[in-house]
C-alpha cells in the first residue's frame, strides 16, 4: 500500500475476516447457483430511474421510512469462508534435544462478512471484489433469513466490483439512479450489515465526488469514489448507498480511519461505474478496457503560458505518443492538450485514464484538443480515436511468468553466451505453476522446437496441452515440459 493507504484503511473493509458473531438459525441452503455458459450469462434487465433526486419531492420531509423500507429488502449479507494453510516451525529447543523435528502443517477456516445488493429478480447480486476474493464458499443471507449458496460470476479488483449469483427467482431488486447527477450535499443512506449485528441503515450526505485516495493503487485500480459521512463500518462492504428516493447511487467499498472504525469518511463505487463493470462480467466473464496510447502530465500555469493557453485551462498535456497505437493513428501529437472526451471535460490525468478505461475497445472517442501553432497561438481541434484494448499484462507469456527480449545489456550483465538468443524470464509469481520450470533469469530459446525471440512468436508457439521448452539457465541448456494455458 502506498502512503495514502496508512489512512487507516480499514479500507477495502476486506473480507477482513472477522471473528464470527453467532448467526441466526437458517434453513438448509439449496444447491449452488449456476450461470449459463460457464461464467457468461444473459444480462438482466435493470430498473433505472435517471431523474434527479429533487424531481417531484416536497420541500419538507419528516421521515424517510417509506424510502428505506424497500431498500432493506434488496440488501443481503454475504458470508465468505476460506481454508488457510499455515506451516508451523518446530520449537528450536525440541530440535536441540530430539534432533530433526519436522515442521507441521495446520489448516484453519477463516470467515468474513460483507454485504451485497440484489440487482435482478433472478438472483444477480452486486458486491465488492474484496468481499469475495479468495473465498472457497459463499453464502448469501436474504432479509427473510433464507441462506443460499452463491457462485462468483466475475470480479474486477481494479474497481473493487464483483458480481455473484444465487439460484432464486422473483426476488425484489434495487432501482438504479444516474450517479453522474449526484451532487455534493445530496442526502444518502448506507445500508448493510456492519459488524454482523444485522441490517442497518445510516444517513449522511454526499461529501465529495470523484475521489482518488490511493486505496486501489496496489492493483493499478481506477478510483472515482463517492465520499460520504453516512456511517460505514466493517461488514458494510458491498452494501447499498442510496439517495433520498431509495435509488442505488453507489456500492459501499471502503473507509479511511486511524481506528478502523467509522469517523465519517467513507467511499462508494458510483453506480454507473459498477453497472458498466457488471455488464462486462456477466456478458463475457471479464472486463475489457479501452486504450489510447499516450503519456500525459498536468498542465501547470507555467506550461500553459509557454503553449499559448489561458492559465486556468483544464486538461492534460500529451508528453509521449506510443508508435502504432490508437492515439498516433488518430493524429494526436506530443504537446497536444486533451481538453475533453466525448464532450466531458478532462480535469486531470486520472480522469482521462478512467474515461478511456470505461469505454469498450473498438469504440470511438471524440477528443477535443488544443494544439500550438507555429505562431505560438493554440488552435482547437477535434479528433476521433478508435480505441484499442488495454493490456494490463503486456509482458506475460504464461500465467504469472513475465518475459523480456534478450538485449545486449541483459546478456552482458547475466553473463549469457553470445550464441544464445531468446526471451529472458524477468518475473515469476510465487504461486505460479511455472515457478520451478521457468525460473527468473532463464532464457527461453525454443518452444515446441520453434525458435522464439519476441513475445508474439512465443505465444503463437504455445499449445493448450504439454509444451516442450528449451531453456538456457546457469550456463547450460536443458529441455523442460510445461503445461499450456487452459483452452
Amino acid at each position: 500500500m502506498n502512503s495514502k493507504s496508512l489512512l487507516g484503511l480499514a479500507a477495502l473493509l476486506s473480507a477482513a475476516l472477522l471473528a464470527a458473531v453467532p448467526a441466526r438459525s437458517a434453513t438448509p441452503a439449496p444447491a449452488a447457483a449456476t450461470v449459463p455458459d460457464g461464467p457468461r450469462g444473459k444480462m438482466p434487465i435493470l430498473k433505472i430511474d435517471p431523474t434527479t433526486v429533487t424531481a417531484g419531492r416536497p420541500g419538507v420531509v419528516a421521515s424517510y421510512a417509506d424510502v428505506v423500507e424497500p431498500v432493506e429488502k434488496v440488501v443481503v449479507s454475504i458470508k465468505a469462508s476460506k481454508i488457510v494453510h499455515e506451516r508451523l516451525s518446530a520449537n528450536p529447543l525440541l530440535r536441540q534435544f530430539f534432533g530433526d523435528v519436522p515442521d507441521q502443517d495446520r489448516e484453519s477456516r477463516e470467515e468474513g462478512l460483507g454485504s451485497g445488493v440484489i440487482v435482478s429478480s433472478n438472483g444477480y447480486i452486486l458486491t465488492n471484489n474484496h468481499v469475495v476474493e479468495g473465498a472457497d464458499e459463499l453464502r448469501v443471507v436474504l432479509p427473510d433469513d433464507r441462506e443460499i449458496t452463491a457462485k462468483v460470476v466475475g470480479a474486477d479488483p481494479k474497481t473493487d466490483v464483483a458480481v455473484i449469483k444465487i439460484d432464486s427467482t422473483n426476488l425484489p431488486c434495487v432501482t438504479f439512479a444516474d450517479s453522474d447527477k449526484l451532487r455534493v450535499g445530496d442526502i444518502v443512506f448506507a445500508v448493510g450489515n456492519p459488524l454482523a449485528i444485522g441490517e442497518t441503515v445510516t444517513m449522511g450526505i454526499v461529501s465529495a465526488r470523484g475521489r482518488q485516495v490511493g486505496i486501489l493503487d496496489d492493483v493499478g485500480g481506477y478510483e472515482d469514489f463517492i465520499q460520504t459521512d453516512a456511517a460505514i463500518n466493517m461488514g458494510n462492504s458491498g452494501g447499498a448507498l442510496v439517495d433520498a428516493k431509495g435509488r442505488l447511487v453507489g456500492i459501499n467499498s471502503a473507509i479511511v480511519s486511524p481506528s478502523r472504525g467509522n469517523i465519517g469518511i467513507g467511499f462508494a463505487v458510483p453506480a454507473n461505474l459498477a453497472v458498466g463493470i457488471m455488464r462486462s462480467l456477466i456478458e463475457t466473464g471479464s472486463v475489457s478496457r479501452g486504450f489510447l496510447g499516450v503519456t500525459t502530465q498536468a498542465v501547470t500555469s507555467d506550461i500553459a503560458e509557454q503553449f499559448g493557453l489561458s492559465k486556468d485551462v483544464k486538461g492534460v498535456m500529451v508528453t509521449d505518443v506510443s508508435p502504432g497505437k490508437p492515439a498516433e493513428k488518430a493524429g494526436i501529437r506530443q504537446g497536444d492538450v486533451i481538453l475533453s472526451v466525448n464532450s466531458k471535460p478532462v480535469e486531470n490525468r486520472d480522469a482521462l485514464r478512467l474515461m478511456i478505461a470505461q469505454m469498450p475497445p473498438g469504440s470511438n472517442a471524440t477528443l477535443q484538443i488544443s494544439r500550438q501553432q507555429q505562431s505560438g497561438e493554440s488552435k482547437p481541434l477535434t479528433l476521433v480515436v478508435v480505441l484499442g484494448k488495454f493490456d494490463d499484462k503486456p509482458n506475460e507469456l504464461l500465467e504469472g511468468v513475465n518475459v523480456s527480449r534478450l538485449t545486449e545489456d541483459l546478456r552482458r550483465r547475466a553473463g549469457i553466451d553470445a550464441r544464445v538468443s531468446g526471451l529472458v524470464v524477468t518475473e515469476v509469481a510465487e504461486a505460479s505453476q511455472y515457478a520451478e520450470s521457468l525460473p527468473v533469469g532463464a532464457v527461453i530459446v525454443e518452444i515446441n522446437r520453434i525458435p522464439v525471440d519476441d513475445l508474439a512468436s512465443a505465444k503463437a508457439a504455445i499449445r493448450s496441452g504439454r509444451n516442450l521448452f528449451l531453456i538456457y539457465f546457469r550456463g547450460s541448456a536443458q529441455y523442460v515440459v510445461v503445461p499450456g494455458p487452459h483452452p
